[in-house]
């Protein structure tokens, strides 16, 4: 017989964790505190355009996003487009992403571009992460690539997404990033990415909608208040001051909220939880009457920018009007996460400005920034390790997110991934 089991959290993680109950025969009841479906690929009314509040783009390698596609008839609302990437450094405007483009670079020596093209290659030739679990990845980085591309092509990078967690970070965390990217070439000279018509919201609606048709739930504006644990089995929810009983709990979201969720947790356990860092985003999309670039990803390594990069996601995903992301990483307690939405704002039209010198501020349509608290997790050497089980010692209850599929970095396909396993493996 069907189980019924809450699922919390109604990102990609936890709507696959359901969609997969749901088509298994279970009753899955998912609980959502935005008033939306999709966490970070949640979409937002952009003055008149529907669009994700924070970048996502597809790799030819995320399967487990294109096998859901495939099962909701929604294959033919993916497109592959060939993109390009750029540097700005020595303020210029330089191409990057490609052997050609690495020769060509200005600002680098010949043997240290011969060891960055050579380690970035064997990066994306791997396939054993577990060897580099317990590296640190600076480390590794500068043995492989010398200290002279370390300080152009890396360390800006590290210094403007980890702060001072950059010398405590997995070797294996850093590698699947350069895997993943360098795997969505379809030749040694052009990257291919996709995107969806309509963006992240026309998957995770068809899968609102098919994990509803199944016989689930999904009520949104609806917080957990705590799950009841009793003599070592959940019970239930208490939601909105009311009690529910679940044969089952699977809990997708973010980490740092577990302990609030569920203080009756065994004490070692929470306190694996409450050791667990995570990194917070300040995102600014600004919307231009014509390009800043001709790239999707641009690279930054400027002493008057405090940006790893850029993402123009207008040339991926065409778009009437030119659509561009400015993540501003940073630990959540740093000084510069309080400053106001306005700080950054001005700061990426002063940076817009300097990289395309013909932008004015009349091309500015509109600009927002949003923001988010556990956007991505530290992930240690060793991290694996230092993480409860995905079933914790409490009969009934399930606990993940993005964290879970390390060294992956955190995307739509790996949550599908991850969320599908888990929901035959709770309802086992």
């Amino acid at each position: 017989m069907g189980q019924r089991i809450a699922v919390l959290g109604a990102g990609p993680m936890g709507l696959a964790v359901a969609y997969q109950l749901a088509r298994d025969g279970h009753t899955p009841v998912v609980f959502e505190a935005d008033d939306r479906v999709g966490g970070m690929t949640a979409a937002f009314d952009f003055s008149g355009l529907s669009i994700e509040r924070y970048y996502h783009f597809h790799a030819i390698s995320d399967h487990a996003f294109l096998t859901v596609l495939d099962e909701l008839g929604l294959q033919d609302k993916m497109h592959w487009v060939a993109t390009r990437m750029g540097y700005w450094y020595q303020d210029r405007l330089q191409e990057w992403g490609n052997p050609v483009a690495l020769l060509k670079f200005k600002g680098l020596g010949f043997v240290a571009k011969f060891r960055y093209g050579l380690h970035a290659f064997l990066s994306t030739k791997r396939d054993d992460w577990k060897p580099l679990d317990n590296v640190d990845a600076v480390a590794w980085i500068r043995r492989w690539v010398g200290k002279e591309a370390y300080e152009v092509l890396w360390r800006r990078l590290f210094d403007y997404k980890f702060y001072d967690y950059t010398d405590n970070l997995s070797a294996a965390w850093i590698w699947s990033r350069i895997r993943r990217i360098g795997r969505s070439r379809y030749s040694l000279f052009k990257e291919k990415l996709g995107y969806l018509d309509g963006g992240s919201s026309t998957l995770l609606q068809g899968m609102h909608a098919d994990i509803v048709r199944h016989g689930g739930e999904v009520r949104l504006s609806s917080p957990v208040g705590k799950v009841l644990i009793e003599d070592g089995k959940v019970r239930g929810l208490e939601v909105a001051g009311q009690f529910e009983v679940f044969d089952k709990v699977i809990s997708t979201v973010p980490l740092p909220y577990v302990p609030r969720l569920m203080p009756d947790l065994p004490e070692q356990v929470l306190s694996q939880f409450r050791a667990l860092n995570n990194i917070a985003v300040v995102c600014v999309i600004v919307k231009l009457r014509q390009r800043l670039t001709d790239n999707f990803w641009l690279n930054t390594n400027d002493p008057d920018m405090d940006i790893p990069g850029l993402v123009e996601y207008s040339n991926l995903r065409p778009m009437d009007e030119h659509i561009v992301y400015v993540p501003f990483y940073m630990p959540g307690e740093h000084p510069k996460f309080a400053e106001p939405d306005q700080a950054f704002l001005d700061k990426v039209r002063r940076y817009f400005k300097k990289i395309n010198p013909a932008l004015s501020d009349a091309d500015f349509i509109d600009m927002r920034a949003s923001r988010y608290r556990h956007a991505q997790p530290i992930c240690e050497p060793g991290y694996l390790s230092r993480l409860p089980p995905v079933s914790l010692p409490v009969q009934g209850l399930w606990v993940a997110d993005t964290s879970y599929y390390y060294p992956e970095d955190r995307g739509i396909s790996e949550s599908i991934g991850f969320g599908r396993q888990m929901a035959k493996d709770a309802a086992a």
